[in-house]
């Protein structure tokens, strides 16, 4: 007697699948997960489906997710820089899938419940700056790399990709820059542990005044765990007021603090540049047009964005080699919140 010869229509059968989809998972065509590829494929062995075509591995998956601890604001570095990266994701072919990630997620470690793993080809996090989130992500297994992260990140080990603004010398030379036009009381205004990059900028603050012989006083500093006093010019103006006396400079840790900081002393009746100078960063374009415009240092957005996307793809095509972390030059830029 014959042996009845198994169809795909058998497979799609033993599957509780359509035929359609058993046609799809043979034939490399349309998305369909790993999990579900591989479950089709070993019930078809065990049934005695012979008749696999040559390209039935799976194809790569072209889904790279986007997981982000807040709403990408108009004043973060992050809403320039995810345009660049997505231009250059999906020239190379990727799709792209964005996540907010929850406060209770992030507390919990735990991925938005509809993001599939098995269709994901890699993760880029961005403002995700809590340290065991990030560390659960590191150790999924999936090709990574990380915008930025949390405070010290750069001292600390993690097997996974790594793009960032350079933060450290360009503060230096804000700071020099200060000290330069006479400046030798000078003040930080930040959360130096809401990510690294403020703390690189905290860092690069206190090196340049150790370089001048010149003390870092916190009673010239607001450092406040980052929340609505940075953004509230009244309660800024009450913390400046409370100081021994008002510094001759404040070295901001971004743009948008640098701009509150400014309505600030305003508020106080003190003269930016005259009687207080003022910087920022992030070369944001909001500095430009605030009067006086701000010093502050210009990043590269679209050039870390491309890059950033460039070293994810790199690293899902090739994931045996080792882990890059780059930061990418920045540029002061004198505006008229410091003196001439």
């Amino acid at each position: 007697m014959a042996v009845k010869r198994i169809t795909m229509q058998d497979v799609a059968d033993a599957c509780g699948l359509s035929r359609n989809t058993i046609s799809k998972i043979f034939n490399g065509r349309g998305s369909v997960s790993e999990s579900t590829r591989r479950a089709v494929v070993e019930t078809a062995k065990k049934i005695g489906y012979v008749n696999f075509p040559e390209n039935t591995a799976a194809p790569e998956e072209k889904n790279i997710a986007i997981l982000s601890g807040s709403k990408l604001r108009r004043h973060h570095f992050g809403a320039y820089f995810v345009t660049s990266f997505t231009d250059q994701v999906c020239r190379s072919g990727y799709n792209i899938k964005m996540y907010e990630i929850t406060d209770a997620e992030i507390k919990e470690r735990k991925l938005p419940p509809h993001l599939q793993l098995d269709d994901t080809a890699g993760i880029l996090c961005i403002e995700l700056f809590d340290q065991a989130y990030q560390q659960m992500i590191a150790a999924l297994g999936l090709p990574c790399l990380f915008v930025d992260g949390y405070a010290r990140e750069n001292k600390t080990i993690l097997n996974c990709d790594f793009v960032t603004m350079e933060n450290y010398a360009a503060t230096q030379f804000l700071v020099n820059h200060l000290i330069d036009k006479g400046a030798r009381c000078l003040g930080f205004v930040g959360d130096k542990e809401h990510c690294n990059s403020f703390y690189e900028r905290w860092s690069g603050f206190g090196a340049a005044l150790s370089d001048a012989d010149l003390p870092v006083d916190r009673r010239f500093c607001i450092l406040e765990p980052d929340g609505e006093i940075y953004a509230d010019a009244d309660r800024l103006a009450e913390k400046l007021n409370a100081m021994p006396h008002i510094p001759d400079a404040l070295v901001c840790a971004n743009d948008f603090i640098a701009i509150h900081v400014s309505a600030a002393l305003k508020k106080l009746g003190k003269k930016i540049p005259d009687d207080v100078m003022v910087t920022g960063f992030d070369g944001s374009p909001e500095a430009m047009v605030v009067e006086p415009s701000l010093t502050t240092v210009s990043i590269d957005n679209n050039g870390i964005g491309r890059l950033a996307a460039v070293q994810l793809i790199s690293r899902i095509r090739n994931p045996g080699c080792p882990p890059v972390w780059t930061a990418v030059t920045s540029t002061p830029i004198l505006g008229d919140s410091t003196k001439k």
